[in-house]
């Protein structure tokens, strides 16, 4: 079973996604479960973690909606506002509704570059953590430093680490992420999402000989029993179709177990969410 850990949806009409890149490009217009049914299907994917693209609790709902609604998705990484007074009471509620298994806020953008350890930060990622939701950490390779930090003060926090921490793929460059990354995998219970990659590399020119470099220190750090697939879906399209991203994840990771492969195709993310896929 093929699970990709990591995928968005939107619709326009609906909210505003203003990190998207000016000007008319592929990702300005809606994304729907009914686009990326068929690639599903065609790629041999089973089921899918939707994650948030808009910071609001509206949005929240509305992927809660979608996973009511779609079998192929399993779980939902959705936002909350984890600096709010009020966030227990709305991840509580946000629970009930099934569905969601992890939060994510986009800390790479956010105007504090140490927002991952504020205190009321923290407070809400404690909150997180009693309600054993896993928590994606979106950061760039300046803020890597920031999470052992964090894993300190919320031993119990399940995470993972999106797009493997975007490093300068485009340039080839391996330093100092390397070696910052390197210390958060040095933590137990934190994993990687071998995704985003493609869109970190030249958009026209990249070869999966681009990311291999990457990817194996990835799977060499955190071992084959805490990397995972996501294919970051519609995004990605800036650089590769869905085929092209799966398969140049498999080609950089070279040759693994069928065990390992395994669990790099979805055992892992299911472990990592506790998802459903019995059905």
């Amino acid at each position: 079973m093929i699970v990709d850990s990591h995928h968005h949806l939107w619709d326009l009409s609906k909210l505003d996604y203003g990190w998207m890149p000016p000007g008319d490009n592929v990702l300005k217009r809606n994304y729907l479960p009914t686009d990326l049914e068929p690639l599903l299907h065609n790629n041999g994917v089973s089921a899918t973690v939707l994650v948030q693209a808009h910071e609001s609790v509206e949005e929240a709902d509305w992927l809660l909606d979608l996973f009511h609604a779609n079998d192929f998705i399993a779980g939902v990484v959705a936002w909350v506002d984890l600096t709010s007074p009020d966030v227990g009471e709305v991840l509580d509620r946000l629970i009930a509704r099934a569905g969601l298994v992890g939060i994510r806020h986009g800390a790479e953008h956010d105007p504090d570059p140490e927002w991952l350890t504020r205190d009321d930060s923290i407070r809400g990622l404690r909150k997180v953590a009693a309600r054993g939701l896993a928590y994606d950490v979106l950061t760039r390779p300046h803020q890597l430093w920031q999470i052992p930090l964090l894993a300190k003060k919320v031993p119990d926090l399940r995470m993972v680490v999106d797009h493997i921490s975007k490093p300068a793929i485009a340039t080839g460059d391996m330093e100092p992420w390397a070696t910052d990354i390197a210390r958060v995998a040095d933590l137990p219970g934190v994993y990687c999402k071998i995704s985003g990659m493609v869109t970190e590399a030249d958009h026209s020119e990249w070869t999966p000989d681009d990311l291999k470099p990457y990817v194996e220190h990835v799977l060499d750090i955190f071992g084959p029993g805490r990397v995972m697939f996501g294919s970051d879906w519609p995004v990605s399209l800036l650089a590769a179709e869905y085929h092209e991203v799966l398969a140049a994840a498999l080609e950089a990771a070279g040759r693994l177990s069928p065990e390992d492969t395994i669990r790099l195709l979805g055992g892992n993310t299911i472990d990592l969410y506790g998802l459903d896929v019995s059905s």
